[in-house]
């Protein structure tokens, strides 16, 4: 495969020739790469230092994912303009485990080492934290663009949050990474990490970034955003969402995510390969075929499913449409107000504006909210 394939898309490869040295020392390197637990699951855009690691995996290396769960206690800020919210341990179980069943769509589960950050955080005394704090300067943190923005505005900083870039450095201090990815937002980070295995008496990581991938609306993908494609949902959604991005990001989709360059076809079609390519990474080639098939009857040609699942009427009579569509497609009441004023709401194909709609003609009616979702209403047994 060479050196080229691990680097392929890479913004940075740091120090210069440092991974050159690194492929010489014979033995199969430690890839390590932080994984973001406030997320529900991994995205198309998390995929793309999935895909370097998986290249070397596929060389015999072995890939790290950490899972921040003491970190996650601080929050990253990186490209934030404030702090994350901190996520009791139950909530970062349940969404670590999300990530690694979505994760694993790319990765090479013989080959990825999962740890806990807190396996060592946790043991480090006030002793411990002091001197891990002296292996860098506030001055050399408030180099960093969100802290220096914020910092420009007068706006708050805690110090939990000048902590963060040192905690995730001495995860890597912990498990003696040779590697570490991220996305190009993470690059201060990550050269911290080269910084604090120095001062521990290691030697330091080479850095990789990937570029972060820009979603339809044009901003970062993110899954704090709901502008994702997540590697585990459903392949009617993978599908209807990859043909959402203009014909002008194909480009980028191909050479980021398939890893090659785009056919010499009309802008469509081209598209078309790209949506079938996200559903069948993660679902397999029949789930992709049968998401095209879908695609086209419901959205191209505007037809309802022949098979929709049932959803059952409240009580009452008239039934207030907001709470049904909150209830049918866990939305917020105020995100079914809002669809339901864009005309985005339908009963058996015709456009629905009433807030309440009597009894009888919602009974066996189809229900659907935007494009892709649909239910069959019926009476509660």
């Amino acid at each position: 495969m060479g050196i080229a394939e691990l680097t392929r898309n890479a913004v940075d490869v740091l120090p210069e020739g440092g991974l050159e040295a690194k492929l010489k020392l014979g033995r199969p390197l430690r890839v390590k790469l932080g994984i973001d637990v406030t997320a529900p699951q991994a995205t198309l855009g998390n995929g793309i230092p999935l895909q370097r690691m998986r290249a070397f995996q596929d060389e015999g290396h072995t890939g790290v994912l950490i899972v921040g769960d003491y970190t996650a206690r601080i929050g990253d800020p990186s490209g934030r303009s404030a702090e994350r919210p901190i996520l009791d341990p139950e909530e970062i179980d349940r969404m670590a485990a999300r990530f690694f069943e979505s994760a694993y769509t790319i990765l090479d589960p013989e080959r990825t080492e999962v740890r806990y950050n807190g396996e060592w955080l946790k043991e480090l005394d006030f002793a411990g934290v002091l001197r891990l704090t002296r292996t860098t300067t506030v001055a050399r943190m408030l180099e960093r663009d969100d802290f220096a923005n914020r910092f420009a505005a007068n706006e708050p900083i805690s110090v939990s949050e000048l902590l963060y870039p040192l905690m995730q450095a001495y995860d890597s201090v912990a498990i003696e990474a040779d590697v570490e990815l991220g996305g190009t937002d993470q690059l201060y980070n990550l050269l911290t990490g080269r910084d604090v295995m120095e001062a521990y008496g290691l030697e330091p990581q080479v850095v990789l970034t990937t570029p972060l991938i820009n979603s339809w609306d044009g901003t970062k993908m993110s899954g704090s955003r709901g502008n994702y494609i997540g590697l585990l949902e459903a392949p009617d959604d993978q599908f209807g969402k990859a043909m959402r991005f203009s014909d002008e990001m194909l480009l980028e989709l191909y050479r980021l995510v398939m890893e090659r360059e785009p056919p010499l076809s009309e802008p469509m079609q081209a598209k078309l390969e790209f949506a079938r390519f996200v559903v069948a990474r993660s679902h397999g080639d029949e789930a992709a075929r049968e998401a095209e098939e879908h695609f086209d009857s419901v959205i191209r040609r505007k037809e309802i499913p022949e098979e929709v699942r049932e959803h059952s009427l409240p009580a009452g009579d008239p039934v207030h449409l907001p709470a049904l569509l909150a209830d049918a497609f866990e939305l917020s009441t105020s995100e079914a107000r809002r669809l339901i004023a864009q005309g985005g709401v339908k009963l058996d194909g015709d456009a629905v504006n009433e807030l309440d709609l009597p009894r009888e003609r919602l009974a066996g009616a189809v229900l659907q909210a935007g494009k892709r979702r649909f239910v069959r209403l019926n009476e509660a047994a």
